[in-house]
């Protein structure tokens, strides 16, 4: 699966948003600032996020941008949807109208795995979770397995 930079920028701005604590609406400039996103693109997915029902806006000189649900209540998932579509899209079809035949006919049930495993991560950690720095459990566990297989693989790669 492939994280393009405009759901990596979505998702950072909804965390930059969700750590204000101001309680009134942050300014593109300032995500863009603080999270080194350039302006212009930010208010492209800003504006996506707004029309997917995930922020407000607000215009004028107190104006920007705020969540529109609690961001305990928003996944990482959501902002995905809303940036980039499905989480796992397989040559655009839905799962259900697949089927293969022959030697490749359990790659349907590798592809409905990727989706389970996928919305278990993207599912279970909201932006919230992000904004706080406090992941959960089985999302850490999965990332010291990745730094574990990780560290493994260079350190074999140099004898």
């Amino acid at each position: 699966m492939r994280i393009s930079l405009k759901v990596d920028y979505g998702l950072r701005a909804m965390a930059e948003i969700a750590a204000d604590t101001t309680g009134e609406p942050v300014k593109a400039e300032d995500i863009a600032r603080a999270q080194d996103i350039p302006l212009k693109y930010l208010l492209g997915i800003l504006s996506e996020l707004r029309r997917g029902y995930l922020l407000r806006s607000q215009r004028g000189a107190d104006g920007g941008y705020s969540l529109m649900r609690p961001a305990n209540e928003v996944t990482l998932a959501d902002v995905i949807r809303v940036v980039d579509g499905p989480l796992a899209n397989v040559h655009d079809t839905s799962l259900s109208d697949i089927e293969y035949g022959g030697p490749a006919k359990d790659l349907l049930e590798v592809w409905m795995a990727l989706r389970a495993s996928l919305r278990g991560v993207f599912e279970t950690v909201t932006i919230a979770d992000l904004a706080a720095g406090s992941l959960p459990e089985s999302v850490k566990e999965l990332a010291a397995t990745y730094r574990a297989e990780e560290r493994e693989a260079r350190t074999s790669g140099r004898r």
